[in-house]
């Protein structure tokens, strides 16, 4: 008897650990001219669809509390990484519109749009002050993720 007890006791504390395992996300999106942006898809693992945004850009998700980074994608913006910080549960996130480029190299292109991704925490700032975001300051990270991707022979060229 007593160890069907210690049994039920060991499982019922090893399930009530399941629970605590996963986070609640909630937050906002929006482009780089402080405008929402709908139905966004909220992806974890490069592939797992977790949720998308309302009208009004904002969403509301659970991930497992193992999960660090966020993706998020859209037609007609560029796809977002997001690194969360451990404490962080309110993500509002602030995404570059795409853009064509013409005649212009992938490394160029590359710099364009690091220079606009630069801006992306003013911006925030702006969001707040407009009443957009609640806070002013971002609790994650943003990744840039560029399309050129240097090989070992510009590398070595650049050394020398």
């Amino acid at each position: 008897m007593k160890k069907i007890l210690i049994i039920l006791i060991l499982f019922s504390v090893s399930t009530h650990g399941l629970y605590a395992q996963s986070k609640t996300i909630k937050g906002r999106v929006i482009d780089d001219n402080l405008e929402t942006l709908p139905y966004v898809s909220i992806m974890i693992n490069d592939t797992v669809n977790v949720g998308r945004t309302d009208l009004n850009g904002f969403f509301y998700i659970e991930i497992p509390g193992s999960v660090k980074k966020i993706l998020f994608r859209a037609v007609g913006i560029e796809l977002t990484s997001v690194k969360l910080a451990d404490e962080c549960d309110e993500v509002e996130v602030v995404m570059m519109l795409s853009g064509t480029y013409d005649f212009i190299t992938l490394k160029r292109v590359d710099k364009l749009r690091r220079k606009r991704f630069k801006k992306l925490p003013e911006l925030h700032k702006r969001a707040f002050k407009k009443g957009i975001f609640k806070t002013d300051k971002a609790c994650y990270t943003q990744e840039f993720i560029p399309d050129y991707k240097k090989n070992k022979s510009d590398i070595k060229r650049e050394r020398s």
